[in-house]
């Protein structure tokens, strides 16, 4: 004999909660987003009403149900939350691209990242460290302009002289 009624997902231990399946059903397509969890959830309610150590009789079932559904969904929704999964984005080679890694492609962006170094470090030493501190590690224009004692602008011409420069030479 097994844990739970095949058919109806419902708990041996209980099978008088499976009456309440339809109710379940109905009552998380109306509290959940993700319809695909549903079936889920259900079983999830009726695992715990299994797994309830107490022999004592339930009082007010459709109460212990329900209240237990509401376990599911908050235990639910806290873990989502934690785990961050509505701000997970599906990976899709198309949009991605593939795991493809060949010999030449890695040539290739080795050879680019060389040269891009080799453009940095032939500019002069102040405009290169101003263009480094503004565009690899995000510092603002006034921020920079503090820190060398000069105007904002003169960031703004020593960024410029710089962009000009990689462009050439790209």
């Amino acid at each position: 004999m097994s844990a739970s009624d095949p058919v109806r997902g419902a708990p041996a231990a209980m099978p008088e909660a499976a009456v309440y399946r339809p109710a379940l059903i109905q009552y998380f397509r109306r509290k959940t987003r993700d319809q695909t969890e549903i079936e889920d959830l259900v079983q999830d309610v009726f695992l715990r009403i299994a797994a309830r150590r107490s022999g004592e009789a339930v009082e007010n079932l459709a109460g212990y149900v329900f209240q237990t559904a509401a376990s599911v969904l908050a235990d639910r929704h806290r873990r989502r939350t934690v785990r961050h999964a509505d701000a997970h984005v599906e990976f899709d080679t198309e949009r991605h691209g593939s795991t493809d890694f060949d010999a030449v492609r890695i040539l290739e962006a080795r050879q680019s990242l060389q040269k891009a170094v080799a453009a940095l470090q032939s500019l002069p030493e102040r405009t290169r460290t101003i263009f480094v501190l503004r565009r690899l590690e995000g510092h603002a224009y006034r921020d920079i302009a503090s820190q060398f004692g000069i105007s904002v602008s003169a960031v703004e011409k020593h960024m410029v002289r710089a962009v000009q420069h990689l462009v050439s030479l790209s």
